[in-house]
């Protein structure tokens, strides 16, 4: 299986591939998409849906998977993200691939065992689980591959009952 992990955001959403071989989750690659401040909002979204339609075209994965959004403060930003949401549901969607969220609660757990982990934990157990000489970086494509290995470990329990 591989999996598609996306960070969304408007100004930069990370990316993350991963494959499922068995039990063992192989990094493909991961990145970030990023967007021109001084385009107008609409630009920016329909140059995020052109890019992650070129990921998915390179890397045809079998799911994407995303962080399910709850924001209780910063209404603007969470109105851009949720925009940006839509455009990469709506990418998969046209090339019938599952989309699949999870909240940072079961991230953290899927990853780190604790669902109250910092940021840099999550980051370290990326590293230890990919096998990279570095932490993932920026935060957006390290947050987007702790959601690829989220999915392996929820496949590999579904698996198994």
């Amino acid at each position: 299986m591989r999996i598609l992990g996306v960070d969304p955001g408007t100004a930069t959403t990370g990316y993350g591939i991963v494959d499922q071989l068995g039990f063992t989750p192989k990094l493909v690659d991961y990145g970030t998409i990023s967007t021109n401040p001084r385009k107008a909002p609409q630009l920016r979204l329909v140059d995020i849906y052109v890019q992650i339609n070129e990921l998915i075209d390179r890397y045809t994965p079998n799911v994407v998977v995303m962080e399910r959004l709850f924001f209780s403060k910063n209404h603007k930003t969470a109105i851009g993200v949720g925009k940006a949401c839509g455009v990469i549901q709506f990418a998969a969607a046209q090339r019938q691939l599952d989309i699949v969220e999870y909240t940072p609660l079961e991230v953290k757990q899927a990853v780190v065992g604790y669902g109250n982990a910092e940021k840099k934990q999550v980051q370290y157990m990326v590293q230890r689980i990919l096998g990279l000489e570095t932490p993932p970086s920026p935060d957006d494509a390290a947050d987007a591959l702790a959601l690829c290995i989220c999915h392996a470990h929820s496949a590999k329990i579904r698996s198994l009952s």
